[in-house]
């Protein structure tokens, strides 16, 4: 008898050291995602009471290195903006260094621009053309930039057979090289140097870094000239960040952003469609389907 309540008291107590993942019940695994062909807002509005759905405040609290999604951000709203140039900027592929702790040593930047000429004069319109992240340093080309050779990397092909695909290029080789009419080399770039890791910066803080050199108030933003022109149906759902049936690509980016994943295929039909994805199941996840163009569906799991 007391063998037995030796070996129940035993029982018990490791009972209570046994995990209850095996007692937890999955949903009805009958249940079907529901979808709905709505117009969705991908991000929250102001009145969005749910804190882990709303985007991070400006002045919160930052991370120590720049992110990911953060250079998506940056490159997103401020490559591409037009600003007025504050000073003279030079030519050439060395462009200009500039130590983000220190203040602008205007002498050396005369220097520079009286050794290899002025690619961009103070008082004109000017665009940054392209951002690119390097373990301490952010490049910016303005109108072009001043590095007009291309990567060894940019002319490698690989294939089989006597054919070639083209090496892939990086995010930062993807963006647009700026107006028409300006070419690679054409500008002037600018070497912001920093004494440790990049930090997390909005875009706010990069114009900031940048003003010194650009003034970006009372200039129009290039996305703003862009969206001016749309049918007024389009600009309003790119204001509210959602998409809208009818979008093309580029609509779409505008509103919400670059997709996390893209999924091609044709339909029954034989149409060529391709999915944009937002998001990973089984968090809140958002399809949006291109026919075409043209965005044709939009979905939502779960609702």
């Amino acid at each position: 008898m007391n063998a037995l309540a030796f070996a129940l008291t035993i029982f018990l107590l490791a009972d209570g050291d046994i995990p209850r993942a095996m007692a937890v019940r999955p949903a009805d695994g009958t249940a079907k995602p529901s979808f709905s062909s709505e117009e969705l807002p991908i991000f929250p509005t102001a009145n969005d009471s749910d804190p882990q759905n709303q985007t991070p405040p400006q002045n919160g609290a930052k991370k120590a290195t720049l992110q990911e999604d953060t250079k998506l951000e940056l490159i997103r709203y401020v490559s591409g903006e037009f600003a007025k140039a504050a000073k003279s900027l030079p030519a050439g592929k060395e462009g200009f260094l500039q130590y983000v702790e220190k203040p602008l040593n205007e002498e050396v930047l005369q220097r520079a621009v009286a050794t290899h000429g002025a690619a961009v004069h103070a008082g004109e319109q000017v665009q940054i053309t392209k951002l690119e992240f390097r373990s301490h340093t952010i490049v910016v080309d303005v109108n072009g930039g001043g590095r007009g050779k291309r990567r060894f990397l940019d002319h490698i092909q690989i294939g089989m057979g006597g054919g070639g695909t083209p090496f892939p290029q990086s995010s930062a080789q993807k963006q647009e090289v700026g107006p028409p009419g300006l070419q690679p080399g054409a500008g002037s770039t600018l070497f912001l140097e920093f004494n440790k890791s990049i930090p997390d910066l909005s875009p706010e803080d990069l114009k900031k870094l940048l003003s010194p050199f650009l003034d970006f108030t009372r200039q129009r933003s290039a996305t703003v000239q862009w969206v001016d022109t749309l049918p007024p149906d389009i600009k309003k759902a790119i204001q509210e960040r959602k998409p809208k049936i009818g979008m093309d690509r580029e609509m779409v980016v505008a509103a919400i952003g670059k997709p996390g994943h893209k999924v091609r295929e044709r339909d029954t039909e034989g149409n060529e469609i391709e999915d944009w994805i937002y998001g990973t199941p089984p968090d809140r996840t958002v399809f949006v389907r291109f026919t075409g163009d043209r965005v044709t569906s939009i979905k939502q799991f779960p609702q």
